[in-house]
C-alpha cells in the first residue's frame, strides 16, 4: 500500500488536540522476547534497539501510554517508522484503519467503555506499529489494559510467538470484546428510555437524544473495523502484500491467525448488528415520542377550542345587549332577561354535550 496523507477525520465525536510539545513524558515499557518468551526489559529504546539488531532471533515490544511528541519521535527514529503513520498518531483523533507502509504494519482502533454515572460512552484510541523484529503499542488514555493483554500473550507463549501479528490480533480481540459491556449498558437504557418515553415522563426527550449522540459515537468505533479485519487478514491470504521485514507466519501459523481473526469478525458483526438496530430503534422511539407529543398538543389545542366555542354563544348574546345603543321595543319587558340568560345556559350547556360526545372534553 503506498503512503497517504495522514487522515484528518473530524467527526469522531470529542476531538483530541495533537501532542503538545511541552507535555510531560508518559509511562514507557520496553520488554524483550524470544520465541514469545519474555527475556528482560530494557531501560532505552536506543539499548532494545541495539539488542535486537545483535540477537536476531530477539524481538521488542516497546508500550507507551499517553507519550509525548519527543517520545513518539523518538521511538520513530530507533525504530524506522514511516513519517506519515507517525504524524497520524502525533494528531491522534484518527479513524479505525489498518495501513501497510513498506515494511511496517499500522493499526489504528477505537475501543470503548461504558461510564453508568454519566450514562456516556468514552472512546478511546489505540495505536500499533508492527513490523518483524519490534511492536510498538500506543494508548492515548487509559481505555485499554495493554498489561493485561501482555499477560494473556506471556501466559501462550504460542501466540506471542507470532510477533507483531499476534500482538495485533491480541490488542484487536481485546478492543472488541470490550465493546460487549457497552452494547449490554446502552441496551438497558434504551430499555429505560423506551419505558419512560411511552409513561410520558417528563425530559425523556432530552435523554432519548443524549442516548442517541452517544450510539452514533459507538457506531463511529465499530463500523470501520469490517474493513480494518479485510486489511489485516489480506496479507495472511497473499504473503507477497509482507515487506521485506514485515513477520512472514509459517501457513500453519497464518491458519491459526485466520482462525483468532475469524473469531474477532464474528464478534465484531455481531456488536455492528446490535449498533445498528440501536439507531433504528431509537429512531422509532423518537418517532412515537413525537406523535405523543403531536397528540398532547392536539387534545390541548381541542379542550382550548371547545371552552371558546363553549363561551362565544353567552358572549355574543351579552356584547348585543351591551352594546351603546338606545334600548329596542321589549328591553324592558319583565321575561326578557330570564329568557335570555336560559338560553345561553342552555346553548352553552348543548355545546358542552356536544363536544363531550365527540371526546374533545
Amino acid at each position: 500500500m503506498t503512503d497517504s496523507a495522514p487522515e484528518r477525520t473530524m467527526a469522531l465525536g470529542r476531538a483530541k488536540a495533537a501532542l503538545p510539545t511541552d507535555a510531560p513524558p508518559g509511562e514507557c515499557r520496553i520488554s524483550l522476547y524470544r520465541s514469545g518468551e519474555r527475556q528482560h526489559e530494557a531501560a532505552t529504546l536506543a539499548e532494545a534497539h541495539a539488542a535486537v539488531r545483535a540477537d536476531p532471533s530477539l524481538g521488542v515490544w516497546v508500550s507507551l501510554t499517553e507519550p509525548n511528541r519527543d517520545q513518539l519521535l523518538e521511538a520513530a527514529r530507533e525504530f524506522d517508522l514511516p513519517r506519515l503513520a507517525v504524524e497520524d498518531a502525533i494528531v491522534a483523533h484518527q479513524r479505525p484503519k489498518a495501513e501497510i507502509y513498506g515494511d511496517v504494519f499500522f493499526l489504528v482502533l477505537r475501543p470503548a467503555a461504558y461510564d453508568e454515572r454519566e450514562e456516556t460512552v468514552r472512546v478511546g484510541e489505540v495505536h500499533v506499529f508492527g513490523k518483524s523484529d519490534v511492536v510498538i503499542t500506543v494508548r492515548h488514555d487509559p481505555s485499554v489494559d495493554v498489561e493485561r493483554i501482555r499477560a494473556r500473550l506471556e501466559a501462550n507463549p504460542h501466540l506471542m510467538g507470532h510477533g507483531a501479528l499476534g500482538v495485533i490480533y491480541a490488542v484487536l480481540d481485546r478492543v472488541v470484546d470490550d465493546y460487549a459491556p457497552v452494547v449490554a449498558a446502552l441496551q438497558e437504557d434504551i430499555d429505560e428510555v423506551e419505558s419512560a418515553v411511552l409513561s410520558g415522563a417528563r425530559n425523556a426527550s432530552r435523554r432519548t437524544y443524549r442516548l442517541a449522540r452517544e450510539i452514533i459515537l459507538l457506531q463511529r468505533a465499530v463500523d470501520p473495523l469490517g474493513r480494518v479485519l479485510e486489511e489485516i487478514m489480506a496479507p495472511l491470504d497473499r504473503p507477497e502484500r509482507f515487506g521485506p521485514n514485515m513477520p512472514k507466519p509459517g501457513e500453519s501459523h497464518r491458519d491459526e491467525l485466520r482462525e483468532h481473526l475469524r473469531d474477532v469478525a464474528d464478534h465484531v458483526a455481531s456488536a455492528q448488528d446490535h449498533v445498528e438496530g440501536f439507531r433504528q430503534l431509537l429512531g422509532n422511539i423518537m418517532t412515537v415520542e413525537s406523535n405523543l407529543v403531536d397528540r398532547a398538543q392536539n387534545e390541548a389545542m381541542k379542550k382550548v377550542s371547545s371552552w371558546g366555542g363553549i363561551l362565544v354563544v353567552p358572549t355574543l348574546i351579552a356584547s348585543i345587549f351591551g352594546m351603546n345603543i338606545a334600548p329596542q321595543p321589549g328591553f324592558h319587558w319583565v321575561f326578557s332577561w330570564p329568557l335570555v340568560l336560559t338560553f345561553m345556559f342552555l346553548s352553552s350547556l348543548l355545546l358542552y354535550l356536544l363536544f363531550r360526545r365527540n371526546d374533545w372534553l
